[in-house]
Formats: structure tokens, C-alpha cells, sequence
């Protein structure tokens, strides 16, 4: 029950010097005692750790972070099991700390808080186990030029279980803005590419943050990769069997009508749309590689100025025992043969990316796993995706 006590009993009571204090008893919620000896009971707010003490499977990748508590941060320590100090930072106004370095894979860390007032916080943490780690190779190449038609490929070291894990952990960035979409070719290498060709002076800028990223079945990324390049002038081939020529055309000028001879309908050089690859000033062309043996009919031949436009063989290549069938009729393998002359110029003009059209052979198309056959998976396909697919490869 609390006491009430009179006006006049408390002046009387005063007056009389006998009241020097007086605390009254207070009922809120079944309490006892002033307020201010119920807020001095609660403990001050000790800093806070992003990870939690006795976490394991963490993320090597993402900082470790402290914030300041009540009583604001005095200094931040993290070490891992052989007591290796971790690069940090804290922030401007000391509210706040970070780890600047990546962390490793099958670490144990201990990260200790410790606050203006000498009050402490420790968190011990174990980071991820990989059973095997994969990087990733890309292209194109660091500052090029590429032309229209060029994808940018992902080369993962391992077979990714996680594909979508993996793409997405890759951060594509294109000015002027392009959409575009993945699609995997086999079980170790995505390629990405816009519905149409790239418009000429587009720059791009990629990068794969795959490290500690989970890619499946026990594979993590080992490092992150980065690449960037341009899109040049467009230049386009065409390759028409009907008239036996390679038409090859710069921003819609043509620029040179070549004689070409083609594969015999024996090895007919697919039709469809072609992505040019390596350039070779001299190469030894052996069918073996390509899975045609000499005993059926196989070559092993030295040529010049080869210029690739498939991963099955197919190049377009100086070829002077065939310079009286050029613009005539067809003799090769399933190569473009021109003459040396004609080889050297093209190979002059092209670029890796640029994009070659053939038609009207006897042959199929060329398939768009090839390596360089990317555009002929019609866009409707490609855009779904196939990350989420059961492996067929």
C-alpha cells in the first residue's frame, strides 16, 4: 500500500527538522525502489561480433565486423590458430572495425573486443572446409578489342556441381546497359552473351567473386577473377557456297570479295554463324586432332595464316595446291581455303570475336557447343538458362 501523507502533516514534520529525507514506496508491476536503482542495474552493451562464437562453414570471403557497444571500442584483435594477427581497420569515428584481408579456407579465428571501460567480448569461429578448390579463367583478355559477335566465356578448373551458385557470383557490367543471359556449354564452362550482335564502341567489365563461394559437392572458389574489354568495328565474313566467295564487309562497306573453296559434301563445312578465335601466322593442321584418323582419309599439313573459327577444326587458311578450285568448286576438309595472298589480308582485317557466317553448304550446322558456335543455340533456349539441369555431359 503506498503512504499518502497530509500537506499539513509534512509541514509539521519539516518544521519540526525531524524529515530530513524521505523515499517513498512506490507498486509498478509488483517493483520496489526508486527508478534510477532499477536503470543502474542493467548492464551496459558490450561491442558486438558479426560471427558468432563456435560458428564453422563460414564464409573466408566476407569481412569480420565489430560494433561499438555503449561504451565504444578501445581496441579489436583477431588471430587465427597459429596466432597470425589479421589485417584490420576501424572506421573514421572508431564506432565501428573490419578485417581488410580475405580469410582462409580450414582456419580457426578469435576475434577479442575490448571497450572503453576494459569490458571484453571473444568469439571463436571456424571458417569452410573445401574438399577441393576450382579458379576460373575468362575471356576475353584483359583491356582487348573485340568484335561484335564475342561471348564471354568462364573456365572453371573442376566441374561445378552449383552452376547457379556459380553465376551468381559473377557481376557483368555493360555501357551502354545490354541484357544478356548464361548458358553452359559442359559441366566446367559457362558463356554469356546478349540476344543480338554487341553495338561497336560497347565496354564491359566483368567479374567473378568466387572466392569462398559453396560451388557444390565440396568445390569452393580459390580466388576471384576480373576482366574487361571493348567491342571494335564490326566486321563481318560471309561465306556463301553457292557462289564459292567470302564476302568481308566493315561497318556494312564491303571490303574484299575472296574465291574460297569448301569442304567436299564427304567433310561439308557446316553452315551457320562462326566466332573468330586464335590467329596463327604458321600451323600444323593434323585431322587427328579433330578425331579423323589418316588412315580414313586424315591430313597432317603445315599451313599459313590460318585464322580459327571453330574448336572442331575449321579455319580459314592459305591453301595453294587448291587455288584452281577456289571460286569453282570444293576440296577441302571442311576448311575455308583462299590463297596465301587472301589468307594474309583476312587475318589482317579480322579480330578474335568478329563473327563468320557460312550458308548453303551441303553440310549441318554448326553446333552450338562447338566453342565457337555459340549463336547458333537460338536466344529462346540460351536466355532459359540450363543452370538448373541434371548433367548431360
Amino acid at each position: 500500500m503506498v503512504k499518502r501523507i497530509g500537506a499539513v502533516a509534512v509541514t509539521a514534520l519539516l518544521t519540526a527538522g525531524t524529515l530530513s529525507a524521505c523515499v517513498i514506496e512506490r507498486e509498478s508491476d509488483g517493483l520496489t525502489g526508486s527508478s534510477s536503482e532499477q536503470d543502474s542495474a542493467q548492464p551496459a552493451q558490450l561491442p558486438t561480433v558479426s560471427v558468432k562464437d563456435g560458428a564453422t562453414d563460414v564464409d573466408p570471403s566476407v569481412p569480420v565486423t565489430v560494433t561499438a557497444g555503449e561504451n565504444g571500442l578501445a581496441e579489436v584483435e583477431m588471430v587465427n590458430e597459429n596466432d597470425k594477427v589479421v589485417d584490420s581497420e576501424f572506421s573514421d569515428d572508431k564506432s565501428s572495425w573490419a578485417t581488410t584481408e580475405d580469410l582462409g579456407y580450414n582456419r580457426t579465428y578469435t576475434v577479442t573486443a575490448t571497450d572503453d571501460e576494459g569490458e571484453s567480448v571473444t568469439a571463436s569461429f571456424s571458417t569452410a572446409t573445401p574438399t577441393t578448390t576450382s579458379s576460373v579463367a575468362l575471356s576475353p583478355i584483359e583491356d582487348s578489342t573485340v568484335g561484335v559477335a564475342q561471348t564471354i566465356a568462364f573456365r572453371f578448373a573442376s566441374t561445378i556441381d552449383d552452376r547457379q551458385a556459380a553465376q551468381d557470383a559473377i557481376t557483368i557490367t555493360t555501357s551502354p546497359e545490354v541484357e544478356g543471359a548464361f548458358y553452359w556449354l559442359n559441366n566446367s564452362e559457362v558463356r554469356w552473351r546478349p540476344e543480338e550482335f554487341w553495338d561497336p564502341g560497347t565496354t564491359v567489365t566483368v567479374d567473378a567473386d568466387i572466392y569462398g563461394v559453396d560451388l557444390g559437392d565440396g568445390v569452393y572458389g580459390a580466388n576471384d577473377n576480373a576482366t574487361s574489354f571493348t567491342v571494335g568495328d564490326e566486321v563481318t565474313t560471309v561465306v556463301d557456297d553457292a557462289t564459292k566467295t567470302m564476302t568481308v564487309s566493315r561497318d556494312g562497306e564491303v571490303l574484299r570479295t575472296i574465291p574460297v573453296s569448301l569442304g567436299t559434301d564427304k567433310w561439308a563445312t557446316p553452315n551457320g554463324t562462326y566466332i573468330i578465335g586464335d590467329q596463327y601466322d604458321s600451323l600444323l593442321m593434323d585431322s587427328e586432332t579433330y578425331g579423323l584418323d589418316h588412315e580414313d582419309g586424315g591430313y597432317s599439313t603445315e599451313v599459313d595464316y590460318a585464322t580459327q573459327m571453330s574448336y572442331s577444326g575449321i579455319f580459314v587458311h592459305a591453301a595453294p595446291w587448291s587455288v584452281s578450285q577456289q571460286g569453282v568448286s570444293n576440296a577441302s576438309h571442311g576448311c575455308v581455303n583462299v590463297t596465301t595472298e587472301a589468307a594474309s589480308w583476312f587475318q589482317s582485317v579480322v579480330k578474335r570475336g568478329d563473327p563468320v557466317v557460312v550458308k548453303n553448304t551441303s553440310g549441318e550446322t554448326l553446333s552450338g557447343y562447338d566453342g565457337l558456335g555459340d549463336w547458333n543455340i537460338p536466344w529462346s533456349t540460351w536466355s532459359a538458362g540450363n543452370a538448373d539441369e541434371t548433367s548431360a555431359w
